[in-house]
This record gives C-alpha cells, structure tokens and sequence, in this order.
C-alpha cells in the first residue's frame, strides 16, 4: 500500500514542476520560438532605449559600421549594387528628416516658421525624428555588410554611372527641399536658437523697468 501510494505523488510533483516552469505539455517549437523572438525584442529595445541620449556615440558608431562596409565593398570589388540601394534609401531618410511632419501645403497654419518676435512660437517637429533616422541608417549598412557574404547579391554592374545617377539624383532632390524650406519659411535646424541664461533674463528685467 505504501509503495503504491507514492506514484501518484511522483506524478503531482513532475506536473509541479512543469508548471513552475513555464513548460506545457501543449507548447509546440513554434510557440518557443515566438516566446523566444519575443524575449529578444525586449531586451534589444530595453538596449535601444539606454543609447536615445548618447547621441554622439550613437553615430560615432553608426560611422564604424559604414567604414567596415566600405571597407568589405573596397577589398571584395562588388555588391556595388547594394552600395546604390543603401544610398537611395538613405536619401529618403534624409528627407523625410529635413521636412516637416504636417505638411506646410495641407496644413492650415501655413507650416512656416516664426520670422518676427511677435509671432506664435511653432517648433519644428520632423517627420523622421533624429534616433529612427539613425536607427534606420545603421540597420541599413549592416544588413548591406550581411548581404555581401552571398554571391547572389553580387549583380554586375558598372558602378560609375550608379554613381554619377546617385550624385545628380542627389543634387536635385536637395534643391527641390532647399526651395521647399525657402518657400515654407522652416529651418530643420536648431543652430543659433536663443538660449535665455542669467544674463538674458537680467536685460529683460531692465528693458521692463
């Protein structure tokens, strides 16, 4: 009787630990692997999220990881391809992070910036603000970095006019948002903005009096 009377205690204490364990008889590879995707993507946001002030590190390394690139591209000889992508794609990042989230055509308030003391303040807000642009430009060269190790990437192309495409493609889009900015009265910059210290605010007690 006694003997007998320990399996089922055997058996409670396996399902205990099953149970403690977050382990379910149920649980199928694919669920582990959603619950593990998950685990990371937390931890690599919980990452992402430390480094939002670091801001020069943050592109001091985006720098690294472009130099690395150019540095595989250089000795390999190809992929140029994948240089072009990376490039077109980071000329619409870079737009999108020089205009302006509301549209200044569609917008009722006319989008310009204050050019007069007198003038409602409206700080400029970016329709890609400044950490996803670097997020996204450093993502963009390692999976660039990723892709040069398969041959199939490796289309033939003559890279001089890839380049010399990108340049004017380049120049004419950046004219195009210069006169934008020039139409619309906005710069995306905060250079030269008034900073009100102790001794700005001792000359408006002075101009008050």
């Amino acid at each position: 009787m006694e003997s007998g009377s320990t399996v089922p205690s055997a058996a409670a204490t396996s399902d205990d630990l099953q149970s403690s364990g977050g382990i379910s008889p149920s649980s199928s590879p694919a669920d582990a692997v959603a619950r593990l995707s998950h685990v990371l993507s937390q931890r690599q946001q919980h990452f992402l999220d430390k480094t939002v002030p670091h801001v020069l590190y943050r592109w001091i390394s985006c720098l690294v990881v472009v130099l690395i690139y150019a540095v595989r591209v250089y000795f390999v000889e190809g992929f140029y391809i994948i240089t072009y992508a990376i490039g077109i794609y980071i000329l619409s990042l870079l737009i999108a992070f020089l205009s302006p989230q509301e549209d200044p055509e569609t917008s009722l308030g006319g989008g310009g910036l204050p050019t007069r003391r007198s003038d409602e303040f409206r700080p400029f807000v970016r329709r890609l603000p400044e950490f996803k642009f670097w997020l996204s430009i450093t993502r963009a060269f390692v999976i660039g970095f990723l892709m040069t190790f398969f041959d199939v990437f490796d289309v033939p192309v003559f890279w001089p006019i890839l380049l010399f495409y990108w340049v004017m493609l380049f120049f004419v889009t950046i004219r195009k948002q210069i006169q934008h900015m020039i139409k619309y009265r906005y710069v995306p910059f905060s250079f030269g903005k008034q900073r009100y210290g102790k001794k700005a605010a001792a000359s408006m007690e002075n101009s008050d009096k």
